[in-house]
């Protein structure tokens, strides 16, 4: 079990991983890692801390087991929660949470035996012992993880102070950047917008009056961020309805948000995405790149989000249509010629059929996959959500070109799935080279995974 060759079907694959994947350097292009936690670099206080402190995954898994809420985010001692943990894990047959565990305990602490219940405490004990004589820290994780870039998830109106005090660090063998994340300044239903707009307003020092100020104030933010070193947007869109609009339309609706009229869902939709248009010409400026992630159903546990807070493992995969709407949108920001390098991310694999697709319908001279299919997201990150996203991109795409892994996460042991992505990722090549579907070339072999693993991302962010 999580022996060398783990989840590596036959000799290609394992000679794949053990040359070129085990060893390649990670561009961690999306994750949620917070740069003040990075910079302090303070010693981790134990293994549940890390494991279970902000893991939504694992919180989802020991809630549907059956654990009391106070051992998954409340006030039980640290011991009980990683018992509770061990209780839940063992059982967790045909998940990849089980994978991750395993593998980060075996990475991180030396542990070779499967967490279990029995054997938990001996685990806990032995982990804290080197966290503590190892002096075991964020840095010290992510340099030994052999990690080159950080882009963390961040607010317009966020100062960034800690990314700069990180640049300024000679010392570290990595990059971290910020990602600009303007979803609260875009969602016009959030009963917290108007405060929101307040807040720009400040940071940006203008007056926020009409749409024409917002706009201002939101692209100085862009300017803010691109002088910080950003490379990416983000989006996350938890509907996609396209309407065609105009600034005139756009003011009248956003002035209407200001003073407190009631906003339906078209006019929030119309808002949203004439703005979005607006930004991508400010992304493609700067040749920044603009990830959209699309299909999440938030906090569908309205007394548990008033109990534990949003995000804090009550999501789920969304159902609506995404094709028409989000092909209209690129065509329209295409046709403006401001089209920015975008990334598209799917939460349910009904649309992979779609999003390994279109990106071919905006392809453009000299650049090598200007649109892509993003890496399976969130509740795809699974054995067969990643393999059926390999094998969209193969028939569909370009696998040999695509963006690799991403972590999307809040733990800094997360790492461990770009590993578990690559053995995956090294299998399904094998296998494809084993049956005869693909010639048996090891240096083009070697040289697509090389590039699917770090190379085309860093190419892609031009860094």
């Amino acid at each position: 079990m999580l022996d060398n060759d783990f989840i590596l079907n036959g000799k290609t694959a394992q000679n794949l991983y053990h040359s070129v994947a085990k060893n390649a350097p990670i561009y961690d292009y999306h994750c949620h890692l917070s740069a003040k936690e990075i910079y302090e670099d303070n010693t981790f206080d134990n293994i549940s801390k890390i494991f279970l402190g902000f893991d939504h995954y694992k919180w989802r898994a020991m809630r549907y087991a059956g654990v009391p809420e106070k051992y998954v985010t409340g006030d039980s001692d640290d011991l009980s929660k990683f018992k509770m943990w061990a209780k839940t894990c063992e059982r967790l047959i045909g998940s990849p949470l089980y994978h991750w565990t395993n593998l980060e305990l075996k990475n991180f602490f030396g542990v070779t035996e499967i967490l279990k219940e029995s054997n938990s405490e001996e685990i806990y004990n032995y982990c804290n012992k080197k966290i503590k004589d190892e002096n075991l820290s964020p840095v010290k994780f992510i340099e030994n993880s052999n990690v080159k870039l950080i882009c963390t998830t961040d607010d317009p109106i966020d100062d960034l102070e800690y990314h700069k005090l990180l640049a300024e660090k000679s010392d570290l063998t990595f990059k971290v950047l910020p990602t600009f994340r303007p979803d609260k300044s875009l969602n016009l239903l959030n009963k917290d917008f108007t405060d929101y707009i307040e807040k720009l307003s400040t940071v940006a020092s203008i007056d926020i009056k009409t749409y024409s100020d917002f706009l201002k104030a939101i692209k100085l933010r862009v300017s803010y961020f691109n002088e910080a070193g950003c490379k990416l947007s983000d989006h996350s869109l938890e509907s996609l309805e396209y309407f065609s609009t105009d600034e005139g339309e756009v003011n009248l609706i956003f002035n209407k948000r200001l003073k407190g009229d009631s906003i339906s869902q078209s006019e929030a939709e119309k808002y949203k995405f004439f703005t979005l248009k607006q930004l991508a010409k400010e992304y493609n400026d700067r040749n920044w790149v603009m990830q959209l992630h699309i299909g999440a159903l938030r906090n569908n546990n309205k007394v548990m989000q008033g109990k534990t807070g949003p995000d804090s493992g009550f999501d789920i995969t969304n159902d609506f249509e995404i094709a028409s709407h989000l092909s209209k949108l690129l065509n329209d920001i295409n046709n403006e010629a401001s089209l920015p390098k975008t990334i598209l991310y799917t939460l349910n694999p009904k649309d992979n059929i779609v999003l390994s697709t279109l990106p071919q319908c905006f392809s453009e001279d000299g650049v090598q996959g200007k649109v892509q299919f993003g890496t399976a997201w969130w509740l795809n990150d699974h054995k067969r959500g990643i393999t059926d996203h390999l094998t969209s991109l193969g028939e569909q795409g370009m696998l040999a070109y695509s963006l690799g892994m991403l972590t999307d996460s809040r733990s800094f042991l997360s790492y461990a799935r770009h590993e578990y992505f690559r053995r995956i990722l090294c299998s399904f090549i094998g296998n494809l080279v084993d049956s005869g579907e693909f010639e048996n070339d090891d240096e083009l072999l070697k040289e697509i995974v090389e590039a699917i693993c770090f190379k085309n991302i860093k190419k892609y962010l031009e860094m």
